[in-house]
């Protein structure tokens, strides 16, 4: 049995989150536990489970503390080596767990894992290949949209996308978990972002698929994803970018956060983007002067930035060969 703890966040996932659990039933290879944690849901989903499932385990928080604080908290309560995490929304191929198990033992220095993410509507194209960062400042989805092709079993990425990734549960610990200020989103580079800064990385998996409805529950151009999207990434790069990297692109940034804002202006997202952008600068110097962020890896950290405009538009996914160990 796999070492492996899958943890899912439940908030009014309804029939999803059925969906879910009954895809880990399938699995060739069952996971050392199932903890179901619960962020004050009122549709009755998480009930269901704890009946219908009889095999997980349950942690109810009475209140949507959020997906990083749920995630830290089921962190801690559990006994695997390895914790997967899997949005109610992200629905396990049967070989799933097998592939996360395989991963860690060909990469047994390698503290984070992607799953390939198709999109649950129309398998036939991608719902992402791993996490990439501009230079700008921007996350995003690897290929999301592109036709499903022929991948490398592993590439590394920027980092993975926590709707159905895999990390060493004592590093990730240590490393502070998803910082809980986020809330949700962005939490899964930010934690990426600081991985690779203590020298760690993140591996993409084509093996470990899962079928992803991407913001199913939130909406993915809700008020709701639009705020705390574009609040975190701003969050997530004034805590992180190393000083020279940082005051060297600040004007670019600032640039182009103007320009969408007027590009947005007029848009059903114009009022939202503008509160978000707000919220996000109104903590960037408090995040530059208690941010910790280890010196001498500029020069890896700019290899796995993706600089090209064009990239960013289309959504290309930046990837390329890990390197084994010595």
């Amino acid at each position: 049995m796999p070492s492996i703890s899958v943890i899912i966040v439940n908030f009014n996932a309804g029939q999803r989150l059925r969906r879910c659990l009954q895809c880990l039933e399938g699995q060739t290879s069952q996971p050392l536990e199932i903890i179901v944690a619960d962020n004050g849901s009122s549709d009755g989903s998480f009930d269901a489970a704890l009946q219908d499932f009889p095999q997980i385990k349950g942690l109810r928080f009475g209140e949507n503390l959020g997906f990083a604080a749920a995630n830290n908290a089921a962190a801690q309560h559990a006994e695997g080596e390895w914790l997967a995490l899997l949005n109610p929304d992200a629905y396990a191929e049967p070989g799933w767990i097998e592939a996360l198990d395989q991963a860690t033992h060909d990469w047994p220095e390698t503290a984070a894992f992607g799953s390939l993410q198709l999109d649950a509507e129309d398998p036939s194209r991608l719902d992402g290949f791993g996490d990439n960062l501009h230079a700008l400042g921007i996350p995003y989805r690897g290929d999301i949209g592109q036709p499903v092709a022929e991948r490398p079993a592993a590439v590394e990425v920027f980092a993975p996308c926590a709707a159905a990734a895999l990390y060493h549960r004592s590093t990730f610990l240590e490393l502070g978990g998803f910082d809980e200020a986020f809330f949700c989103y962005c939490e899964d580079v930010d934690f990426g972002f600081r991985l690779r800064l203590n020298g760690g990385r993140s591996i993409q998996l084509s093996t470990a698929v899962v079928l992803h409805e991407g913001s199913g529950i939130t909406g993915r151009s809700s008020d709701f994803s639009i705020f705390h999207g574009h609040r975190n990434r701003l969050w997530m790069w004034a805590k992180n970018a190393p000083s020279a990297l940082f005051w060297l692109l600040l004007p670019a940034q600032v640039a182009a956060n103007i320009y969408f804002v007027l590009r947005f202006w007029g848009t059903a997202i114009g009022k939202t983007y503008r509160k978000a952008m707000r919220a996000g600068y109104a903590r960037m110097l408090e995040l530059r002067r208690s941010g910790s962020r280890p010196s001498g890896r500029l020069w890896a950290l700019l290899k796995c930035l993706t600089w090209s405009p064009s990239a960013l538009r289309s959504r290309t996914g930046k990837t390329w060969t890990p390197r084994r160990p010595d």
